[in-house]
């Protein structure tokens, strides 16, 4: 791989744009500083060494970097990729049924409903395949329910 890399003039004043304005992310701004460092187009002579130092980020990352860049322009240097996560258990659909079940009566024998009685009733009803009573009280607080009431 390329020690340094050349940016085109465009890619070079979007770079120097973004550390001059400081508008973007601490981490998007030392991507860009150390981008403009590495370039060569420039005649900028500085060695792997100097821009680690100047841009107070370790060998690995530059190395990194430069990988993204190479491998996928600026863009991909500058920014992460999304991370997917975990997908949210209560959807708008849940919501509904969670909000259909508070507002009805409780079960036979119950004064009231319960978190674990709401969770047990979800799961019942197959709306959900697995729920916890702590996530049910959070959709419910979000939402400014109270099943005991």
């Amino acid at each position: 791989m390329a020690k340094h890399i050349e940016l085109t003039t465009e890619e070079r004043q979007t770079l120097e744009q973004m550390v001059k304005s400081g508008v973007r992310s601490a981490r998007v701004v030392g991507r860009a500083r150390a981008l403009l460092l590495l370039d060569r187009s420039q005649g900028n002579e500085s060695t792997l060494d100097e821009v680690v130092e100047a841009a107070m980020l370790s060998k690995g990352t530059l190395n990194n970097l430069k990988k993204r860049y190479f491998s996928g322009g600026i863009e991909r240097a500058l920014y992460d990729k999304p991370r997917p996560g975990a997908k949210p258990k209560i959807d708008g659909e849940v919501e509904a049924h969670l909000i259909a079940l508070v507002c009805s009566d409780p079960p036979p024998g119950q004064a009231r409903w319960t978190l674990r009685l709401l969770a047990e009733r979800l799961i019942s009803l197959e709306v959900v395949d697995t729920i916890s009573h702590v996530a049910v009280g959070d959709a419910l607080k979000k939402m400014n329910l109270n099943p005991g009431k």
